[in-house]
Parts: structure tokens; sequence; C-alpha cells
């Protein structure tokens, strides 16, 4: 069965370069994929950061990662850096898709692509909770280009 085309750069909205460590890489000389999933977390949250819609000790509501998936083109191996990027998936009522590409500096084409799904919950209730407008909007400009 053919696999959809992985998303070039240009897909992408918001980005975060990435330092590979030595630790990163394998036996089989090349970035473990386990760490793809540390860039990919790294890259959500630093834009929620960023976009003061995270707040780590005190922040309510909290995204909870419910749904993720990956898949691998090409291998990097360290001392390599790379970009990731990143995009909106879809905006729910209570919860948000993010799409997330990894990318060697200046290439069009990923490495590997990603999504991360969070629901975002109350902090006490750890129950559902609709995003809050000004969240809403934030979210809102992470869309990808037409």
């Amino acid at each position: 069965m053919p696999q959809t085309p992985l998303r070039p750069r240009a897909h992408y909205v918001a980005w975060m370069p990435i330092t590979t460590r030595w630790s990163d890489n394998d036996a089989y000389g090349h970035v473990n994929n386990a760490i793809y999933y540390h860039w990919f977390d790294t890259a959500v949250n630093a834009w929620l950061i960023a976009a003061g819609l995270l707040d780590i000790a005190q922040g309510d509501p909290i995204g909870l990662v419910v749904d993720t998936r990956c898949r691998y083109a090409r291998s990097v191996a360290y001392p390599e850096p790379v970009e990731i990027g990143l995009a909106l998936g879809r905006l729910g009522r209570s919860s948000v898709t993010y799409e997330l590409g990894a990318f060697r500096i200046g290439e069009d084409q990923p490495v590997a692509e990603a999504a991360f799904t969070h629901v975002y919950v109350g902090r006490a209730s750890r129950r559902p909770t609709p995003l809050p407008d000004d969240w809403r909007s934030k979210l809102e400009t992470l869309a990808p280009p037409l």
C-alpha cells in the first residue's frame, strides 16, 4: 500500500534548532529512534512556553499526550544538527494534534515526521476541559500555509 509523502519544510510554521549529542547515537551509528521523540516533545513544549500557554508549575489546563506516531525516512548521526518544524494538525474542543518534522539544516525533505496529540485537562481534576479562547487564537497561528 503506498504511503502518503512526507511533508516538506514549507508545511511547518515554527522552528526549533536541536544539537545532537554523542549519547544520541545507538550501536548502529545513528540517532536512536527514541531520541526523535525527545526532540518532538521538547519542540512542542518550548513553543507552548514561548507562547505563554504552558506554565509547568501552576498552569491550568495541562496537556497530556494521548497519541504519538513517527515515520522515519533517513538516518541522522551525531554531530549533525537538526531543526524541528512545528505546525497545527488539528484543533479540537479539548485536544490539539501537532505535526512535526525533523530536518537536516538546509534540506527540504524531513528525515522523520511525527504527530503528537495532547488532550487538555484540568490540573486537579485530570478531566478534559475546553481550550480557552486565547489558547485557541495562539494555537491557530501554527496552521500550515495553504
